[in-house]
């Protein structure tokens, strides 16, 4: 039918003012054959699951990363017809943990790959049953430690310096002087404390060294001696050590069977009553019923929280209701340069794995 549609505009373009028609012509055949190869490209592209394009997935430019090498289905076209969506489905790409995993989706991609997850943490995966069903899983670490431990310094800072509270002072159309009451925490100097060493925990060491911080840790593995030098920072076996002595004790361990609750009543007793939690792992390290009763108490300080359990919290968890509490959305990869770089990581691992090359970030179950 289009070689016969072709035929007939040729044919009405070819007679008065030959020359003139022929580069129509012309131009006809090229518009024609461009689109029968992006045709061909878009063929010759293998499929992947996201969960959507917009506020709630990937904004636009996102998804043109992964649309220069995949074509295509979001959740929710795909939901209507998985029967003509499900087995042409090579990758999922997960973006904040969605689509979900579970059994009852993976049932329906029988050519399934790889399940691409952007970011570290996979504890929202089941990754042996995965593997079970001879799909890899990849995740995007290294590219999201900077944005990551700047978040976490962000949220020392402003929870010592009370930046949060001076903001809403100086907006408030009732303030009329500047209070000498607002007084913060000496930043500089301190001791911070660092709960996991890998890359993150690292990256934060090298963030507080800039602020003459003591920098000790706890890490399941020591670092190595130049590891330690480079950053000034010494080495605690034992975890309650670093607690008694820490002014700021930085959480930036994966989220595993063996850290889920890792800092509860008994750890936080043992912190000074003039520290402060930060918390940039993930929200189940910490037993927030615990928090509470510590914050109010005044057993610590304070926390600064980028990740809560579940998020966001309930409107009437008692946590956001007080005042030595500062909260961000889980917000510690969001800038455009980090996101883009957790997306291309994505489609790399994708690619490699449709392929059948090795997946540069294979998670292997432990």
């Amino acid at each position: 039918m289009t070689c016969l549609l072709y035929v007939r505009c040729v044919r009405r373009l070819w007679a008065p003012a030959p020359g003139y028609r022929l580069l129509k012509v012309a131009n006809l055949h090229r518009s024609v054959h461009q689109l029968l190869h992006r045709k061909v490209m878009a063929e010759d592209k293998p499929w992947a699951l996201i969960s959507e394009v917009g506020e709630q997935g990937y904004f636009e430019d996102l998804a043109d990363i992964i649309k220069r090498n995949f074509n295509v289905v979001c959740l929710k076209d795909f939901q209507q017809n998985p029967q003509l969506h499900g087995p042409k489905i090579q990758a999922v790409l997960l973006w904040n943990s969605f689509p979900t995993v579970e059994p009852s989706l993976l049932s329906l991609l029988p050519s399934l790959k790889v399940v691409a997850n952007g970011g570290v943490g996979i504890d929202h995966l089941d990754v042996p049953y995965i593997n079970s069903l001879g799909v890899k899983v990849t995740n995007t670490p290294g590219v999201v430690s900077n944005a990551t431990a700047d978040i976490g310094m962000a949220l020392l800072l402003a929870s010592a310096r009370k930046v949060v509270e001076g903001h809403h002072i100086a907006v408030d159309p009732k303030t009329t002087h500047l209070p000498q009451c607002l007084m913060g925490d000496e930043v500089s100097e301190s001791t911070l404390g660092i709960i996991g060493m890998g890359d993150i925990g690292y990256k934060i060491a090298q963030r507080g060294k800039g602020f003459d911080m003591k920098i000790l840790y706890h890490n399941r593995n020591r670092r190595s001696v130049e590891d330690e030098q480079a950053v000034g920072a010494t080495f605690c076996k034992n975890m309650d050590d670093l607690l008694k002595e820490s002014d700021f004790v930085m959480l930036a361990v994966n989220l595993t069977p063996e850290t889920t609750g890792l800092i509860s009543h008994q750890q936080l007793s043992l912190m000074k009553p003039t520290a402060t939690l930060v918390n940039v792992s993930r929200g189940r390290v910490v037993d927030q019923d615990a928090l509470v009763k510590a914050l109010q108490s005044g057993t610590i300080r304070a926390a600064a929280l980028d990740v809560t359990y579940p998020e966001p919290l309930p409107r009437d968890h008692p946590l956001l209701g007080l005042p030595n509490v500062l909260i961000t959305p889980h917000v510690g990869t969001n800038t455009y340069t980090t996101t883009s770089k957790i997306v291309q990581q994505m489609v790399d691992n994708a690619v490699a794995a449709v392929k059948g090359l090795p997946a540069p970030n294979e998670v292997k179950p432990k």
